[in-house]
């Protein structure tokens, strides 16, 4: 069913096309939440689709395909063949690409009706003769321009300056286990001025996040307390860019006991601060855990109406308990 998209860009297009024939070299590029999820999972099996080995482009042609057929072309409607490349003279992108239709006027709404979706690599689209946007998408990577269909077939290729990005997070030489770590991404470096919003959000270990090509900044989350590690990096078009995330920091269990080594009492409330008094971390539990940048702390127990504290030290990669005596 056909849906309404409005995009600022394809507002500013369609206002300045002329009325005759519409110059389709060139492509603008854009950042959009519309077009297609910026993830892709590393179980899609993108990896027999070019995105292995460091590489968004094959490293050995791929073997030859049958072409694929000409869909029929009723009279009076025309083929518009679509394909995408990560720029000019490099290797077209062979999968993850969505692609979307619209009208070239707004309705009176403002909104440009979208006519066909498709997600295919190069789909070919039979519509009537006149006008058109075309939008794709790979990821958070998206072009669009406009097209006018004549005759009984259209070739447009795309150039789509697209890069994906990988990240992991370490500490020492021991990957960090994917449920305990998440990752934003940020467009421009973190020493930029100004406040920004990220354009990918919660990025589990091991996902393909689709960018275009330049420069941005990861900010990498390791528990919820205060492991954060900031990085800036640069994509480049048609590479996959394997991000290491070093933190220095470590897993600590909170118990409050009666003797060394005791059972830990339950219903305790638990604050972690800093040295100079700042709440790093709240929790209420028998033995809660909580993920402590390296540096030295100070656990409050709350326990039945009774206050106990201890002074701690985090070291990087030691993983422990921190026994906090009730008495």
């Amino acid at each position: 069913m056909a849906a309404s998209f409005a995009l600022t860009a394809l507002a500013a297009i369609a206002l300045a096309w002329p009325s005759g024939a519409f110059a389709q070299s060139g492509t603008n590029s854009l950042f959009s939440a519309a077009p297609s999820t910026g993830l892709l999972s590393p179980n899609m099996g993108v990896r027999g689709e070019g995105f292995g080995g460091g590489s968004l482009v094959p490293q050995q042609p791929p073997p030859l395909a049958a072409p694929t057929p000409m869909p029929m072309v009723p009279a009076g409607q025309v083929a518009l063949a679509l394909s995408a490349r990560f720029g000019k003279d490099a290797s077209p992108i062979s999968g993850g690409l969505t692609w979307r239709v619209y009208a070239a006027k707004a309705d009176p709404g403002g909104a440009f009706r979208m006519l066909r979706e498709e997600k295919s690599a190069a789909p070919t689209m039979v519509l009537p003769p006149g006008n058109y946007i075309v939008h794709v998408g790979f990821g958070l990577a998206t072009a669009v321009k406009p097209v006018t269909l004549r005759g009984p077939t259209v070739r447009e290729e795309f150039d789509l300056p697209a890069g994906g990005l990988r990240i992991e997070g370490r500490v020492g030489d021991v990957p960090i286990p994917a449920g305990q770590i998440s990752f934003d991404v940020y467009k421009g470096s973190q020493f930029e001025a100004g406040d920004r919003r990220p354009i990918a959000e919660h990025v589990m270990t091991g996902a393909v996040v689709m960018v275009p090509e330049g420069i941005y900044y990861i900010v990498s989350n390791y528990g919820d307390a205060n492991s954060q590690v900031r990085s800036d990096i640069r994509v480049q078009a048609g590479k996959l860019t394997d991000i290491v995330v070093n933190h220095r920091a470590a897993m600590i269990t909170l118990k409050l006991v009666n003797e060394k080594g005791g059972e830990a009492l339950a219903n305790t409330a638990w604050s972690v601060l800093t040295p100079g008094g700042d709440v790093i971390k709240e929790s209420i539990g028998a033995f809660p855990r909580v993920v402590l940048g390296e540096g030295e702390y100070r656990a409050i127990a709350r326990n039945e109406g009774k206050v106990f504290e201890r002074e701690f030290k985090v070291v990087t990669g030691v993983d422990g308990d921190v026994e906090v005596m009730a008495q």
